[in-house]
């Protein structure tokens, strides 16, 4: 039975992790600035190499020979909600990422980040990356996944980049869409009515749609929410109030035609994270832990395709995404 390792980078709470884990790979070692997700990460996994520190201080060297290179990079260089500064937003890791790349040598590479990064704005800064990453002798390409095509209750694009070594011919292949049905009432009806909520029939009929994405928030504002006003209107169609959260489920005298707040359990169900997994930390630090997650559908769906693609189960060859002419540019990462 073939055993892949993978070196993950900002890897959050753990939704890339589980979600690679259960399409077959095992981690040698998890790294994240954040110490809560840190936290949350050795909290679930204490046998796993949780390293609690930024990408510009790890040398990849020392994970040569390590099968795949994943993460999920910062979004807000590239998020539609900020100044789209990209390649020169300061919190931009990718330099960091492609020379951790370059120097541990994976056979495969997954990084996912907001679909803002596919926007005609960040064009040629994703022939940059996809240059380099072929200077090193990767076939790479990027698409868009939606993670309510894979059973996640959630509107929630997220732009994927898959890379793998030239040898035996490119086999990688991307998902196909499961087309799950999932709703919100469907997804946590038993957690909302936890505490004896008489409005839980009613509530469920409105919550029966796929929610908008979750939000984790930025460190500098204040506690948690379920996002701007806009997402917070399309929570109100499903008698969610997205201006906070609340610690428990609503209680029996909860008003029958009221909106509740989610928990953060209940938001890190419609994240697809499982009941089994623990987010640690205070309120605020645990949301933002949970809004901030790859969904572990999306990720296993896709590493399940690199498994077999790094197994030699597939044969044929994808249709690349956009074809590139640039000069190889692999020196900017050296």
């Amino acid at each position: 039975m073939n055993k892949f390792s993978v070196l993950e980078l900002c890897a959050g709470a753990g939704g890339q992790a589980i979600g690679l884990e259960a399409a077959g790979f095992t981690h040698t070692a998890a790294i994240d600035s954040d110490p809560a997700a840190c936290a949350t990460l050795r909290h679930n996994r204490p046998n796993w190499c949780v390293i609690e520190g930024d990408l510009a201080n790890l040398d990849g060297r020392q994970y040569r020979g390590v099968d795949l290179v994943a993460g999920g990079l910062p979004c807000p260089p590239f998020s539609v909600a900020g100044k789209q500064l990209g390649p020169h937003d300061e919190r931009n890791l990718f330099p960091h990422a492609l020379r951790i790349i370059r120097q541990a040598k994976p056979n495969a590479v997954m990084l996912e980040n907001v679909p803002g990064f596919a926007s005609k704005r960040f064009l040629a800064y994703r022939q940059e990356i996809i240059e380099t990453l072929e200077a090193l002798g990767y076939h790479a390409e990027w698409r868009t996944l939606n993670a309510a095509d894979y059973g996640v209750p959630q509107l929630r694009p997220r732009f994927v980049l898959v890379a793998l070594r030239r040898v035996a011919g490119n086999v990688f292949e991307w998902p196909t869409p499961r087309h799950r049905e999932a709703t919100v009432s469907r997804t946590i009806a038993d957690l909302m009515g936890a505490g004896g909520w008489r409005g839980l029939p009613i509530w469920s009929q409105y919550a029966d749609k796929i929610a908008p994405t979750l939000v984790g928030g930025s460190k500098k504002h204040g506690g948690p929410d379920l996002g701007p006003t806009r997402a917070r209107q399309q929570w109100a169609a499903l008698h969610v109030d997205g201006r906070g959260l609340a610690d428990i489920a609503p209680h029996a005298d909860f008003p029958v035609d009221g909106h509740p707040r989610l928990t953060v359990h209940m938001a890190a169900r419609l994240q697809n994270f499982p009941d089994s997994w623990v987010i640690t930390g205070k309120k605020t630090a645990a949301y933002r832990q949970v809004g901030n997650a790859f969904p572990p559908a999306v990720a296993q769906a896709v590493g399940e395709e690199i498994f077999k693609a790094l197994a030699g189960k597939k044969t044929s060859r994808p249709r690349r995404l956009e074809q590139l002419s640039l000069l190889s540019i692999a020196q900017r990462v050296e």
